[in-house]
């Protein structure tokens, strides 16, 4: 019973701290020309949609789960795998931006 709730604190904290990693890079170089000519462009519009709803689960499993005090071990499973994939996705996207500087 307290393994889904000490991976789903684990999980959820990791994805926390690699967020904030991935974002204080640019601030802290100080030279902003990099990114400006950096511009993520979707083929169609509908694909901005499995970006969207991942973080809308992620957001909605976050509070539901905080909300019942991570005693859920279903919800707790759900919103480790969310997050794992929410990861796994801005991992990639955070690669993509990297390559491109």
């Amino acid at each position: 019973m307290k393994v889904n709730r000490v991976v789903t604190k684990i999980v959820v904290r990791l994805f926390f701290l690699l967020l904030l990693i991935a974002l204080v890079p640019p601030f802290l170089q100080g030279d902003q020309t990099k990114l400006q000519h950096i511009f993520l462009s979707f083929r169609h519009n509908w694909e901005m949609i499995f970006p969207a709803i991942l973080i809308l689960g992620f957001i909605t499993l976050l509070i539901i789960c905080a909300k019942k005090k991570y005693n859920e071990p279903d919800l707790n499973w759900l919103l480790v795998l969310n997050t794992v994939i929410l990861i796994s996705y801005g991992a990639a996207i955070y690669i993509r931006i990297y390559h491109m500087m």
